[in-house]
């Protein structure tokens, strides 16, 4: 049985509905692209893999939890998955897929030029890599499980140096998103007016990760409990993909090879 963190959202838990339908949003933005060989580098608990999969030749999902990939395996049978901890993707031939999909992963990679570079050497010629990450701009607080976030200039800066093309777009909200968005944000200040000593910022990731997933499950429940249907009608028509990073809550680059 998979265990939930507010890391990784489950669309098992009410709670956690508003991001799981914005994660999502992210592989439905993501079809247009999608076709030939398909990786999928970051896998987790296959939250994509039927909205994709069906779409490519072939369908390849890497993540580095040992677990996740065996209950994968089972699940998906036509589909095939590897554990591998990246980057480098040592497995993994030069010049192979015609698509990668990469969402809410590069943020947790601190080798992150190396990180792009492997998925440029993988890809063939051509070829598209679609990856999304929090906009820093609409983060409400430090999260300890992310090694940096990015603005919009970040990324395209990082991109550019590596890809011939890099089409930058964000997955945003309509007025139901922003609505709960920015009740979020009023809930995280009221929790963070108390770290007087900005131990946020000051504390190793390490030391901040328990207290961060406590704070933060009680807070979505407590948004739950005081949104109730506001909270579980969000979907993923909800989540609307820009043309524009800047107002986006994630950046949603395509890349081209």
């Amino acid at each position: 049985m998979a265990t939930y963190t507010t890391e990784i959202a489950s669309d098992k838990l009410v709670s956690d509905n508003p991001i799981h339908q914005r994660l999502l949003k992210a592989y439905i933005a993501a079809l247009p692209w999608v076709q030939g060989k398909l990786l999928e580098i970051g896998c987790g608990e296959g939250r994509g893999v039927e909205v994709l999969a069906p779409k490519a030749d072939s369908y390849l999902g890497l993540d580095k939890i040992g677990e996740v990939i065996v209950r994968l395996r089972s699940k998906f049978p036509s589909y095939a998955f590897e554990q591998s901890v990246i980057p480098p993707f040592k497995s993994l031939e030069s010049n192979a897929f015609d698509c990668i999909v990469s969402f809410q992963v590069i943020e947790h990679i601190r080798e992150d030029r190396l990180f792009l570079e492997e998925i440029y050497r993988v890809l063939k010629p051509g070829g598209k890599a679609i990856i999304s990450t929090p906009n820093i701009h609409f983060s409400l607080s430090r999260n300890p499980w992310h090694i940096r976030e990015y603005t919009p200039a970040e990324l395209v800066d990082l991109c550019s140096a590596i890809f011939t093309g890099v089409e930058a777009k964000g997955i945003g909200g309509n007025a139901k998103v922003m609505a709960y968005h920015e009740a979020n944000r009023i809930a995280v200040n009221k929790i963070m007016r108390w770290d007087v000593l900005n131990l946020q910022h000051r504390l190793p990731a390490s030391i901040l990760k328990l207290p961060y997933e406590i704070l933060n499950r009680l807070n979505r429940n407590r948004l739950r409990q005081q949104q109730g249907d506001r909270v579980t009608d969000i979907r993923h028509e909800d989540y609307l993909l820009l043309d524009s990073p800047d107002q986006a809550l994630d950046l949603f680059y395509i890349l081209t090879k």
